[in-house]
């Protein structure tokens, strides 16, 4: 209902309404509940192919914002690990777009046709979840208390910044 129509309505209720208010309520009501709407922040992407790895990144991961310097690490440790690694994050991206495909299916859909594409949603999500890129010998540590998995936990668990042991304990194999 507009605001003279509840004038009118307070009117024939024998209510003496003051428009001016109801003008106030109504503006209130209008700015609290603008207030509840999530607003997604426009941040610049420097390149294009960083952009759509971004873009990529949150829907895989299921989080609206990012960490801007980690996604640059992670992107440049991807794009070294894997040589088509732009091109097949944009392809990847149009897919999504182009099917729709909800990306709690992407992976079922991408192995099923036995799509090139289908390693490249898990490295992204464990280049975020972990913190590394590559597995074996190749693998790389870029994120450790930033990754997400210590993330998600942050409220109770904090990763330790130090190895438990004495000095270089860490690059004997264990017994």
């Amino acid at each position: 209902m507009a605001l003279d129509e509840l004038d009118r309505v307070a009117a024939n209720r024998g209510d003496p309404g003051d428009p001016s208010r109801r003008r106030l309520l109504a503006g209130l009501l209008t700015a609290y509940t603008a207030s509840l709407i999530p607003w997604a922040l426009a941040q610049p992407a420097p390149h294009a192919d960083r952009g759509a790895f971004t873009a990529l990144s949150a829907i895989l991961v299921g989080r609206q914002t990012l960490d801007a310097a980690q996604a640059t690490r992670l992107y440049d440790a991807l794009a070294a690990a894997h040589p088509n690694f732009p091109a097949d994050v944009q392809a990847l991206l149009m897919l999504i777009n182009e099917r729709h495909v909800d990306p709690l299916q992407l992976q079922g859909v991408l192995d099923g046709e036995h799509s090139p594409l289908a390693p490249l949603p898990r490295s992204i999500v464990t280049a975020w979840g972990l913190g590394v890129v590559g597995s074996g010998e190749g693998a790389r540590c870029v994120a450790y208390e930033t990754a997400l998995n210590a993330m998600i936990v942050a409220d109770v668990l904090k990763p330790p910044t130090y190895a438990y042991g004495a000095y270089g304990s860490w690059t004997r194999k264990p017994i």
